[in-house]
């Protein structure tokens, strides 16, 4: 039997914005570091993604040798680099405003009016730059949460991890006339020696001696039909072939959200190649 390991390790320190992958990650309570900790939000302080401006999926942070230490860098066509500072490091210094992100009103700090002018500039609208403080808190949907209160998430789009198998993208790909990236799904974690959707039924599994719980498939939006290297919508697909086999109740999914517990006795940090063990698996999904 061949070991479910992890493959990829994918952060999106600003929502909405490309991911950087990475070789090991740091898992701390809301999530991976830096994941989504970043976010645009409009003149009424609500979020903003590539739903409305798909531009968005131009953008791209990075973890620069030369300013990691001090902050995250950011790229985007005929830009000049923008370098953010971590706010953590001088809370004093930003205001605090409350943001909205989904149905979640959220404490957020603004960092600078000009960071806020350069995505403006490249947006082509009125937007402001916030970060998701330690001391936030942001509790995932009670229906789905497992620990109570101690499950928390940053400016994701309901929770902490979302884990895809490569297999199920292989079986995708080879269901439609486009190729499919992994990019356009944004999962944290991806597995490989696993079978296609197999991430549907890991209830409860372990990595590196740390607990996940499969709480909610992924439900899939328009961005999925975004091309991240061009920021346009080219076709319905992934979601009109999704659609036919991966439906339920109006809504088409593809991934597994996931909670987790951090672990007593391990650093907590996952690594390509680290394996899988599934503890515990659910019934099959059965789709429309």
């Amino acid at each position: 039997m061949t070991d479910i390991c992890v493959s990829q390790l994918w952060i999106y320190p600003i929502k909405s914005m490309k991911g950087i992958s990475l070789d090991s990650v740091q898992l701390e309570k809301r999530g991976f570091k830096y994941d989504r900790r970043w976010m645009l939000v409009d003149k009424d302080n609500r979020f903003i993604t590539q739903r409305q401006y798909p531009r968005m999926a131009l953008i791209e942070p990075s973890f620069e040798s030369c300013v990691m230490d001090y902050g995250l860098s950011v790229r985007a066509p005929d830009m000049p680099v923008l370098i953010i500072p971590y706010p953590d490091e001088q809370i004093e210094l930003y205001d605090e405003v409350e943001v909205i992100c989904w149905d979640d009103q959220v404490k957020a700090h603004h960092i600078n009016t000009a960071i806020d002018n350069w995505f403006s500039e490249f947006l082509g609208i009125d937007c402001q730059l916030v970060y998701m403080p330690e001391m936030a808190l942001r509790p995932v949907d009670p229906d789905y949460a497992i620990h109570a209160k101690d499950d928390i998430a940053s400016f994701s789009d309901g929770f902490p991890n979302l884990v895809i198998s490569e297999a199920s993208l292989e079986d995708l790909n080879r269901r439609v006339d486009i190729e499919l990236s992994m990019s356009r799904f944004r999962p944290n974690i991806v597995l490989s020696g696993c079978e296609a959707y197999e991430e549907d039924i890991l209830k409860h599994f372990q990595i590196n001696q740390i607990d996940f719980y499969a709480v909610k498939p992924c439900s899939r939006c328009i961005i999925t039909t975004i091309d991240p290297q061009t920021g346009e919508k080219q076709s319905r697909e992934p979601l009109k072939t999704l659609a036919q086999y991966r439906k339920k109740k109006n809504k088409i999914f593809f991934g597994q959200n996931l909670l987790h517990k951090l672990s007593f006795t391990s650093d907590n940090r996952l690594k390509l190649g680290d394996k899988l063990q599934i503890i515990e698996s659910l019934e099959p999904l059965i789709f429309d």
